[in-house]
């Protein structure tokens, strides 16, 4: 049985995770805007969208995982990657 695969922006709410997260990973925790990626409903994997800095769960296999979230980011709208971009306004040609 597969578990679900969630991507999203973390939030303040995220940030126990995000610490034990890069704890689990012996690294800094993340700051700023970070995409998360839960997998069985824990978060296994987080991406910096400032620096592409990524933390991940050494005892899950979260390298296709970081792979989806730097994928995910290189997509994103540039200004502002969290938001959903606006969908943009060609003038009709008559």
């Amino acid at each position: 049985m597969t578990s679900p695969l969630v991507l999203r922006p973390a939030t303040a709410v995220d940030s126990p995770a995000l610490e034990r997260l890069a704890a689990l990973d012996s690294a800094r925790p993340l700051t700023g805007e970070v995409l998360l990626a839960y997998a069985g409903g824990d978060v296994r994997a987080a991406v910096s969208l400032e620096t592409g800095r990524a933390v991940a769960d050494p005892f899950y296999p979260s390298g296709e995982l970081v792979a989806l979230l730097r994928a995910a980011v290189g997509r994103a709208p540039r200004r502002s990657r969290l938001r959903a971009a606006r969908p943009v306004r060609r003038p009709v040609l008559a």
